[in-house]
């Protein structure tokens, strides 16, 4: 079964058919990770409860902890104004960062410096 076409109607997609989804700690706002999702992904996450992401390095779908145990269980999924970009708020289980970090922004820091 398709993505809901209300829905595949609203997104619009990169020009490789992708739109980023920012994923955030359902319960605190931590802004975890972003990952990309075509409408087949997005369809897989919001039908299973289960956050799965289209992987642009390896060519394949991912479905978030299946190897790794670090699920990602969706609580809540919104599309942004323009249909540009896709929110995911989930309960993460463990690490969101591939890197075994807590999020993808914690190894990182910049610094901001106003003048």
């Amino acid at each position: 079964m398709p993505l809901d076409q209300k829905i595949a109607d609203r997104l619009k997609r990169t020009g490789d058919g992708l739109v980023p989804a920012v994923v955030q700690q359902y319960d605190t706002g931590e802004v975890l990770m972003l990952a990309w999702m075509d409408d087949e992904a997005l369809h897989r996450t919001l039908s299973t409860g289960r956050a799965t992401y289209w992987s642009r390095s390896r060519g394949e779908y991912w479905v978030k902890g299946d190897t790794s145990g670090h699920v990602q269980w969706v609580k809540h999924a919104a599309l942004d104004c323009d249909g540009d970009t896709i929110l995911l708020r989930v309960d993460q289980v463990g690490a969101a960062c591939h890197t075994g970090d807590r999020t993808c922004f914690d190894a990182d820091p910049l610094e901001v410096t106003v003048s």
